[in-house]
């Protein structure tokens, strides 16, 4: 029978609290960063009356078994009347969100920034993880898995003779 392999209790000190420590550091600093990037600009107030609307309209769906008939009725066809309804929308007004990116250039820069401000951190983390704590083993799944979860869970590792159900730190990371 093979021999269990010993956890130094100190890994939790040197290994598990650090990184966890690090990690609540980069999202605060990664909430802030992103609060910085966003734009300051005030909301439409066509898209804010907008928005309202629709929640009009989905209160009243939702009351719809508790007030008259005759009134559920008269409020639908206020709000879906095709002349003058307020939720109708004449053809070629209504706008995807792929037709918005394009006649507001804010929108996708935003995009870009919301995506960078999770990519950079993310990536200078998995650098800084891969050159402190590469090699040691930081967890033991409680069920056995098969050989090919090796080089998923044993990252930094290179011995075959460990157990696949210990996790390396590197592991942990990802």
């Amino acid at each position: 029978m093979a021999e269990d392999l010993v956890l130094d209790t100190a890994i939790r000190n040197w290994v598990l609290v650090p990184l966890s420590v690090v990690m609540v550091l980069i999202g605060i600093l990664r909430y802030f960063v992103s609060k910085l990037m966003r734009s300051s600009q005030l909301p439409d107030p066509k898209v804010v009356k907008e928005g309202q609307l629709v929640m009009r309209v989905r209160n009243l769906r939702a009351a719809a078994s508790l007030i008259p008939g005759r009134s559920f009725r008269a409020r639908r066809t206020y709000y879906n009347n095709e002349e003058n309804g307020l939720l109708h929308v004449p053809k070629g007004q209504a706008q995807n969100m792929q037709a918005q990116m394009f006649t507001d250039p804010n929108m996708a820069m935003d995009m870009m920034k919301k995506n960078l401000s999770m990519i950079i951190p993310q990536t200078l983390t998995f650098a800084w993880v891969n050159f402190f704590f590469s090699g040691f083993v930081a967890a033991k799944i409680p069920f056995p898995l098969t050989q090919r979860f090796r080089s998923m869970l044993q990252n930094g590792i290179d011995l075959s003779t460990v157990d696949v159900s210990y996790v390396s730190s590197r592991s942990c990371h990802r």
